[in-house]
C-alpha cells in the first residue's frame, strides 16, 4: 500500500514538473512572436509565465535549450502534417507540401527565426545539435520519399537538400519589406514556390 502511494506521488510530481516545462515553453513561444529573437531573455519569460527566472532554470539548463524545445514543439505538428501528406499520397504532392511550408512559416514568423539562429549560431551543445539534426534528417527523408513517388532515380538526397535550401530562400524573400502588406509577401512566396515545383515536376518528366 505505502509503495502504490509513493509510486502514485511520483507520477503526480512528473505530471507537475511536465507542466511547468509547458508553461514555460508557451512563454517562450509567445516572447519569440512578440520580441525579435535576440531581445527574448529568461527574466522576460518567466515574467510571462508568472514565475521566478531560477525555476526556468531547474527544467532548461540554459536559454539554448529552453529556445531548442520551443522551436521543435511549435514546428513538430505542421511537419508531421507533411510528413503524413507525402506517405499518404500517389504522387508526393509536391505543389501542396511547399505551399504547406510557405504558409507555416509566414504565419508563424518566429520559428523561422528561431531556425535561422540556429543555422548562423557560433555554436550549439552537441545534445542540442543532435535534437535538430534528427528534426533536419527527418524533413530530408521525408523529401527523399517524395522524390522518389515523382520518380527521381539520380542524386535523391541532393535534391532534397536543394529544395530545403530554397525553401528557406523563398522564405526570406520580402522579409520586413516596407511596402509589402503580408498579404503581398505570402502572394509572392507562394508564387515563387509554385515554379519552384513545376521545375522539380518538369525536370522529373526530362528523366
Amino acid at each position: 500500500m505505502k509503495k502504490n502511494i509513493l509510486s502514485e506521488l511520483s507520477e503526480l510530481k512528473e505530471q507537475e514538473k511536465d507542466v511547468r516545462r509547458n508553461i514555460i515553453i508557451d512563454a517562450a513561444e509567445k516572447e519569440f512572436a512578440t520580441k525579435p529573437f535576440n531581445r527574448v531573455n529568461m527574466r522576460d519569460i518567466a515574467k510571462r509565465a508568472g514565475i521566478s527566472p531560477a525555476l526556468i532554470y531547474r527544467h532548461f539548463p540554459d536559454q539554448q535549450s529552453l529556445f531548442v524545445e520551443a522551436f521543435l514543439r511549435g514546428i513538430g505538428e505542421v511537419f508531421e502534417g507533411v510528413f503524413q501528406k507525402i506517405n499518404a499520397s500517389s504522387d508526393g504532392s509536391i505543389g501542396e507540401i511547399l505551399e504547406t511550408f510557405i504558409e507555416f512559416f509566414t504565419s508563424n514568423d518566429q520559428y523561422f527565426r528561431m531556425m535561422m539562429n540556429f543555422f548562423l549560431a557560433g555554436s550549439v551543445d552537441p545534445d542540442l545539435f543532435n535534437k535538430l539534426n534528427i528534426i533536419e534528417r527527418r524533413i530530408l527523408e521525408n523529401f527523399d520519399t517524395m522524390f522518389k513517388k515523382m520518380n527521381f532515380s539520380d542524386n535523391i538526397r541532393l535534391h532534397s537538400h536543394t529544395l530545403f535550401a530554397a525553401l528557406i530562400g523563398i522564405i526570406a524573400t520580402f522579409r520586413n519589406h516596407p511596402s509589402k502588406s503580408d498579404e503581398e509577401v505570402l502572394k509572392h512566396r507562394k508564387r515563387i514556390a509554385e515554379n519552384l515545383s513545376r521545375l522539380f515536376i518538369n525536370y522529373s518528366s526530362w528523366n
